[in-house]
């Protein structure tokens, strides 16, 4: 799936990805590919993409949402830090 991180001033991230693990206001929730369509708030914490080849990026969000449909993540954060 394609995944695209942005916060108000620039892009973080665009690529592909295998799962996203987000956290989610009421707890913490994966999005793999084929999931169903889904709109969900963010609070801050940790945001995990695992790529294949086993590859991990983590980073750490300041609130923001999530919308997935079609094979496509978007992320829109408040603020962001790379890990």
């Amino acid at each position: 799936m394609t995944l695209e991180i942005l916060t108000p001033d620039k892009k973080v991230f665009e690529g592909e990805a295998t799962s996203v693990t987000l956290p989610g206001t009421v707890g913490f929730f994966e999005i793999l590919n084929h999931h169903a369509p889904i709109i969900s708030t963010l609070k801050d914490g940790k945001l995990t993409v695992r790529g294949a080849g086993k590859q991990e990026d983590v980073f750490f969000i300041k609130g923001g949402v999530v919308e997935a449909s079609n094979n496509k993540v978007v992320v829109l954060a408040e603020g962001i830090e790379h890990k």
